[in-house]
């Protein structure tokens, strides 16, 4: 298999977490790529029309995406337990969706900062995206630490997924100065060696 990814992407690094924790990670052919909004890759749109990262190609040369699709897809194959059954599965499922609409408002503000000439950027839009941010933060912290604190599900990985890119991307929203439980749960989980093995890089 290979998985067209970008080393800064958070959904990219959910993909490769899942992988390493079902015992998949060395089956996969890591091909980098810079992809942005404004700069698409012909390698990555004969498997994935929208160009977007990450995207899985199968041994059969079958193109899978987005990342909610590749993780599910990767622990079907390997018989993993990333998704659970049962009431578990929809606790799991929308911690995962909570936090990557966080992640895409934070993609967001990056491009509105980083991409968009500066005479043109637009701060209560960037302003709205961290409020989403600190919102989904908030629950985290208030209504989903226990679940965080008890298993680690795919919910879990991209809560991880989540927290690593505002570390690396928006350092100065230091997050964890009020919410010390997720921050405390973070600093335990980065030690696990599905998130060592896959941290951000430029």
């Amino acid at each position: 298999m290979k998985l067209f990814y970008a080393g800064a992407s958070p959904f990219a690094r959910k993909v490769l977490i899942v992988a390493h924790e079902v015992g998949l990670a060395g089956k996969i052919t890591v091909i980098p790529f810079a992809a942005n909004p404004l700069e698409k890759e012909k390698a990555i749109n004969q498997h994935n029309p929208a160009g977007k990262i990450p995207t899985l190609v199968t041994e059969k040369g079958e193109g899978i995406y987005d990342s909610r699709v590749i993780c599910e897809y990767l622990d079907a194959l390997a018989d993993g337990r990333m998704f659970p059954q049962g009431e578990a599965r929809w606790k799991a499922l929308v911690l995962q969706s909570l936090c990557d609409e966080a992640m895409d408002a934070a993609i967001l503000a990056r491009y509105e900062t980083f991409l968009r000439p500066e005479p043109v950027r637009w701060q209560d839009w960037i302003d709205g995206q961290v409020n989403k941010i600190e919102k989904s933060l908030d629950v985290l912290e208030n209504s989903e630490i226990h679940h965080l604190s008890s298993t680690f599900d795919i919910g879990c990985a991209a809560a991880g997924c989540l927290l690593g890119y505002l570390d690396f991307r928006f350092a100065h929203l230091n997050w964890r100065s009020s919410r010390p439980k997720l921050a405390a749960w973070f600093e335990g989980i980065s030690k696990r060696p599905s998130m060592s093995a896959t941290e951000p890089k430029s």
